[in-house]
């Protein structure tokens, strides 16, 4: 493993030449990304900003490769890490609006194999991770090298395990949760699951640059993934291979695609009003506290404003996608470091686009060089 310390990387931004934001708020997230960049020692970072129905500004700062001095782009390919979740509730909302996945039914309907549990475990539940399904058991599970090349035989990983809690009564977090909900749309479309989420999730959003985070494909623009020792040098992340968790953690995207993928649920050109409402609105256990977490989106606000958004983290990413849906604005950004905390810089792009935070550049040095 190589490692390096005290890495700030160089803080060139490769951006789309067709951009519609204004130039001062071009500016100012500049600055902000490379102060938090140079802050947190993050190696390469894309981000991307969606205003209404357009993505309006996309670029890429620092190195996607550190070894190899490969400049992050706009275009850079990053794992999603858990943005897969809202994707993957989508596809099962689809899939209710067509009448094929009932959300107040058993999971078992839909997975025919799944063992029956001491309690009964519906859809909605595992969309909002009250199903008790547990997370991972430990390090070693987290970082799983074998390759499933069908998504049902990674059940057996954690299918015969206990629930963490009676279904309705705990919010627990789990990824596990939503590969169940992943065989479920396998089985109730009769498509593997990726060729469903092709057919109706990435082509009608326009999101060409997303697709199954393959360990062994060729693809283009891949990012390597680095994490921040104990000692603050900067490593070469833990090898892994996503393929028995894609609809919860398996997918590869660029911030482009993931704004848009925001874009399309937010106008209700992947699921209808109804089931965007649905998946905006928080959850609640069984008694009547709220959860913060809809049917695969975390619910919030901004400001006062509400925010919809999801978070991922793995091996050598972590990303944020977010959005002010009654005001039309989206923001994606993508990191090749493990752990690196992007919610506050969400908060601040979001702000700058919005135009709620536009600070006076003129005189200060430039953070980034534009090419």
């Amino acid at each position: 493993m190589t490692a390096m310390r005290g890495v700030v990387p160089a803080l060139w931004a490769f951006a789309l030449a067709a951009q519609t934001l204004p130039v001062d708020r071009q500016q100012e997230i500049e600055r902000i990304v490379s102060q938090e960049m140079s802050r947190q020692s993050i190696p390469g970072l894309s981000v991307a900003v969606g205003v209404a129905g357009d993505v309006v500004f996309t670029a890429g700062y620092g190195m996607s490769d550190l070894e190899n001095f490969v400049p992050a782009k706009a275009h850079t390919q990053y794992r999603t890490g858990s943005i897969a979740k809202p994707v993957t509730a989508v596809a099962v909302m689809q899939l209710v609006e067509a009448g094929k996945i009932e959300l107040d039914a058993q999971i078992q309907r839909y997975v025919t194999g799944f063992p029956q549990k001491q309690w009964p475990i519906t859809v909605r539940q595992l969309l909002g991770h009250l199903g008790g399904i547990r997370h991972y058991a430990d390090a070693e599970e987290t970082n799983i090298t074998r390759h499933y090349p069908e998504l049902v035989p990674a059940l057996k990983i954690f299918q015969n395990d206990s629930l963490v809690a009676e279904p309705g009564t705990r919010y627990h977090y789990t990824t596990f949760g939503y590969v169940l909900l992943g065989a479920a749309v396998e089985q109730a479309s009769g498509t593997r699951f990726m060729d469903y989420l092709r057919q109706k999730v990435l082509r009608p959003a326009a999101m060409d640059r997303t697709r199954d985070d393959h360990v062994y494909s060729i693809i283009p623009n891949r990012s390597r993934g680095y994490i921040k020792a104990s000692n603050g040098t900067i490593q070469n992340c833990s090898l892994a291979d996503t393929s028995y968790k894609i609809p919860g953690g398996g997918l590869i995207s660029t911030a482009e695609d993931i704004v848009r993928f925001g874009i399309a649920v937010r106008s209700g050109a992947l699921c209808r009003p109804q089931s965007v409402d649905a998946m905006f609105t928080s959850q609640k256990l069984k008694d009547g506290k709220s959860t913060g977490y809809g049917l695969g989106w975390v619910v919030g606000t901004l400001d006062g404003k509400r925010m919809i958004r999801h978070a991922g983290g793995q091996q050598g990413v972590s990303t944020i996608l977010s959005m002010l849906p009654r005001d039309g604005y989206t923001v994606a950004i993508m990191t090749n470091l493990e752990k690196a905390d992007l919610a506050a810089l969400s908060d601040q792009l979001l702000r700058v686009v919005s135009g709620t935070r536009i600070r006076e550049t003129r005189g200060e040095p430039r953070a980034a060089r534009r090419q």
